[in-house]
């Protein structure tokens, strides 16, 4: 279990792991330890913004320092996929010329514009939800989308032989088993957002749903299936989803206070 666990952080997360063998045995139920990495987002981002505001620092600094440290814990990793899904789906070409787009390492000129529009768009709900009490569901919400996007890699097809299918090949029986335990985890978090606050929590949940429905009508329409750079896609625009969700809560709970 150690092993895997390392394997999953080595993978997901530039947090610096001890090496150890690459096997079939490892990586088999690492995807089931990816919301963890999520746990530790959420975590360093709650201390972030607890020690910020309590330093009395400036709202926007803290905004873009929320932004920036999913990158620096990650390394980037699912942006990367972002960028590329991207690339792909602004082409409009047909399913294999889409992935060939997908698999192009260089980033273009639509990918970069939505990069830039994503890292606004987050640091401005970082913004705008600094103060409200809604944070502890946003830390949440880092664990969900991990835990959704690790459910969808057990359990959606395949659009290739890469690095995703290589961690979730295997017997049925194993991945109903890894398949059952991240939806368990999943559906943890959703009921711990909503505990923790039911407005924003269920701001957040939909928000998320919302994002797996399009990820998977997206995948199954445009690529067939999904892929590693697809699930680093979906893991960004779910936390920008649940983001929003909770941001909407906030407001429709202002306009009903004020009501």
């Amino acid at each position: 279990m150690i092993k895997q666990i390392i394997s999953a952080f080595s993978m997901y997360s530039a947090i610096p792991m001890p090496q150890i063998e690459w096997s079939e045995k490892n990586r088999r139920y690492a995807l089931c330890f990816f919301p963890c990495i999520g746990a530790v987002i959420g975590a360093a981002e709650y201390a972030l913004f607890a020690a910020g505001t309590y330093l009395g620092a400036e709202k926007l600094l803290l905004a873009a320092a929320g932004t920036a440290l999913p990158v620096l814990i990650t390394g980037g990793i699912h942006l990367d996929g972002y960028c590329d899904v991207y690339d792909a789906l602004s082409s409009c070409a047909p399913k294999e010329r889409a992935l060939e787009i997908m698999h192009d390492p260089r980033i273009g000129a639509f990918a970069a514009i939505r990069l830039g529009l994503y890292l606004l768009i987050q640091t401005a709900l970082f913004y705008a939800l600094c103060g409200t009490g809604a944070l502890p569901v946003v830390c949440t919400g880092f664990v969900l989308s991990r835990a959704l996007s690790a459910f969808a890699a057990y359990t959606f097809p395949s659009a290739g032989k890469g690095l995703l299918h290589c961690f979730t090949e295997g017997e049925d029986g194993k991945r109903r088993i890894s398949a059952a335990t991240v939806m368990v985890t999943a559906v943890i978090c959703a009921a711990a957002c909503i505990i923790i606050s039911p407005v924003f929590g269920a701001g957040a949940v939909c928000g998320a749903v919302l994002a797996f429905i399009r990820y998977r009508l997206t995948a199954l329409k445009r690529f067939g299936g999904i892929n590693g750079d697809m699930a680093g896609w979906f893991l960004q625009i779910c936390e920008i989803y649940t983001m929003l969700g909770t941001y909407l809560a906030t407001l429709a709970n202002h306009m009903m206070t004020k009501g």
